[in-house]
């Protein structure tokens, strides 16, 4: 009985020992896998940063093109404006007279 006894008791050490040993690999696996996934969730993060920085940036220059557009046609428009007072105050009956017969005679010659 007494030989029983200490087979079964080795056995049963036997498998306290196997199991521990599976616990520690179990745990073992668990930290790397939790590693992959903090590696891949700090990968993820930093591509999400990235893109919408690049979409930031982006969206600034875009606006930057919409505000020198904006001031380039002022700009004509402003310019424009000028020449047509410059002109109209330039251009009186006599002026208006001297630039007809200037073009008419230009148009004889061709």
């Amino acid at each position: 009985l007494r030989a029983e006894a200490e087979a079964l008791k080795a056995e049963y050490e036997a498998k306290a020992r196997d199991a521990d040993r599976e616990i520690a690999e179990l745990h073992a696996a668990a930290e790397r896998q939790a590693g992959q996934i903090v590696a891949q969730a700090q990968a993820d993060a930093e591509a999400l940063v990235a893109r919408h920085q690049a979409m930031a940036e982006d969206k600034i220059a875009a606006a930057e093109r919409h505000a020198i557009e904006e001031v380039r046609a002022r700009a004509a428009t402003a310019a424009a404006a000028a020449a047509g007072r410059l002109i109209a105050e330039g251009m009186g009956g006599e002026a208006d007279r001297v630039l007809i017969d200037g073009t008419i005679e230009s148009l004889k010659t061709h």
